[in-house]
């Protein structure tokens, strides 16, 4: 079920109003339910998948508290293949058969192995990781194994969060289903707040300069230079508000009900830095990865600085692979790594830049790095290596002719629309800019607490003028999934 849908506009309020109805004991009853009725509007069948990795984690985290010695690393680590040779399965094994054949191919051996051909189950990345985290907390002693069969289903299959995030933590969440949580005024309204934010993101921003990045992609050869690099920057734009903007709902969705999910974004596009980007962007993944790879891989504190480096660039190599089985989200891993550690070489050669005032300084690098991460999401967005690589080329073909047409005051539009005329252009950069400047304003105040504490009369503005944004700005298009659903 998507959330820009009107499927989810009658299903939300309607489990919201029946949560709040019933009493505390049948709360989480509902929402299980709730839950599995959400992910089977996708495809029914693979809610079996689901039932499979839930039942051997939860027995998999009693028997590792109950444990001792080295039989608690055996059920620790058959709850992990379990969970990782599902996600290998069904989203990695055509991958490597692929790979396989082609390698046999290239050597004459002329035995394909058969694909198996199968759609991937929607969020599967996502629940995978949160239902190993749940194991992973109760091995290190830092969460008590759930005995409420119930509750634990319940937290990996929350319905706002299971199938893009964000990847909760058990310790944050499955004791907040069993707390009584009364209807609060100020938090449904700050929820619902969080919500429309969301949806503006998604609908308005996101799903209007999709037009112009599919438009892009689908017909590289009859655009060039500024208009594919206009492609690119909206791309970053439309990635980020499309995730936020789920982050957001679901966020939203569950603050309605009393239940607080972690943050997920922090303006990442503000970032000074590669590693400050990281911080701030889809920060549940990179903190999971952060916690349960690079720790245990040594982090930094290994006897060499190559292995250290080597750390760094394995954790984003396989943060790539997470993303999607192609060379291309591999190839957007390996850059940030790459990207963080000639930072990290930059700095033990140069000294370690230190903060300052330098408000010109501060913006370039704000810039820099926008520019790096948008280099990156060309691969991110490229279905394969030939198109990224003619993307780059066509970026630098037709300067001379672009320049000449300006200087003679005959600007291209159609090439820096790509085609979509200068009112969706003008309107794209415009909200774009608006995206910029809330984001700016949030990250000193928090809009949603200032907005709630206007007179009445700008309350309501701001909530008509939300309405009517999503009505009149907004992109209603038959497709439009959010882009993480197919990870």
């Amino acid at each position: 079920m998507l959330f820009n849908s009107l499927h989810f506009a009658l299903f939300f309020p309607l489990v919201t109003l029946l949560y709040f109805y019933l009493p505390q004991n049948k709360r989480w009853a509902l929402l299980l339910f709730a839950s599995c009725y959400f992910y089977m509007v996708f495809i029914p069948i693979y809610i079996l998948i689901l039932f499979f990795t839930i039942i051997i984690d939860y027995f998999a985290g009693i028997l590792i508290e109950n444990a001792s010695g080295r039989k608690r690393k055996l059920y620790l680590s058959w709850s992990i293949i379990a969970n990782v040779g599902v996600l290998a399965i069904f989203k990695y094994f055509d991958f490597f058969v692929t790979n396989i054949n082609a390698v046999g191919e290239a050597l004459h051996l002329h035995y394909p192995i058969h694909l198996l051909g199968i759609i991937l189950p929607v969020g599967l990345s996502f629940h995978t990781f949160q239902a190993m985290s749940y194991t992973i907390e109760v091995y290190r002693g830092n969460q008590k194994a759930e005995r409420h069969f119930g509750i634990y289903s319940l937290y990996v299959m929350y319905y706002p969060q299971l199938v893009a995030g964000p990847i909760e933590r058990p310790q944050n969440i499955i004791h907040q289903f069993k707390e009584k949580h009364n209807f609060n005024y100020k938090r449904v309204k700050s929820g619902l707040m969080l919500m429309a934010w969301g949806l503006i993101k998604k609908i308005v921003i996101a799903d209007r300069l999709s037009i112009f990045v599919d438009r892009a992609y689908s017909n590289l050869d009859g655009y060039e230079n500024v208009g594919l690099i206009i492609a690119a920057i909206f791309f970053s734009f439309q990635i980020y508000c499309d995730f936020s903007g789920y982050s957001d709902i679901a966020i939203g969705a569950s603050r309605v009900m009393g239940i607080e999910l972690m943050t997920n974004f922090r303006q990442p596009y503000f970032s000074q830095s590669i590693s400050e980007f990281w911080k701030r962007w889809h920060i549940s993944l990179s903190t999971w990865f952060r916690d349960y790879l690079y720790i245990p891989l040594g982090g930094n504190r290994v006897k060499t600085l190559g292995r250290a480096y080597l750390n760094i660039f394995l954790v984003f190599l396989i943060s790539g692979f997470w993303h999607g089985a192609q060379w291309t989200f591999i190839v957007w891993g390996a850059l940030h790594g790459l990207y963080l550690l000639s930072a990290l070489i930059r700095d033990r050669i140069f000294g370690m830049r230190k903060k300052n005032k330098n408000r010109v300084r501060n913006i370039l690098n704000v810039i820099f790095t926008f520019l790096l991460v948008t280099l990156a999401w060309v691969f991110f967005r490229a279905p394969n290596f030939e198109t990224a690589q003619l993307i780059f080329s066509k970026m630098f073909e037709g300067w001379g002719s672009l320049i000449s047409n300006v200087l003679s005051g005959n600007i291209p539009y159609d090439n820096l629309s790509l085609g979509l005329g200068k009112a969706p252009l003008f309107t794209a950069v415009g909200v774009i800019i608006f995206l910029l400047a809330f984001d700016k304003l949030h990250s000193k105040i928090n809009m949603n607490k200032w907005i709630s504490k206007q007179a009445l009369p700008l309350r309501y503005s701001v909530y008509i003028g939300a309405v009517f944004a999503i009505y009149f700005l907004g992109s209603f298009k038959t497709d439009s999934s959010f882009i993480y659903f197919q990870f």
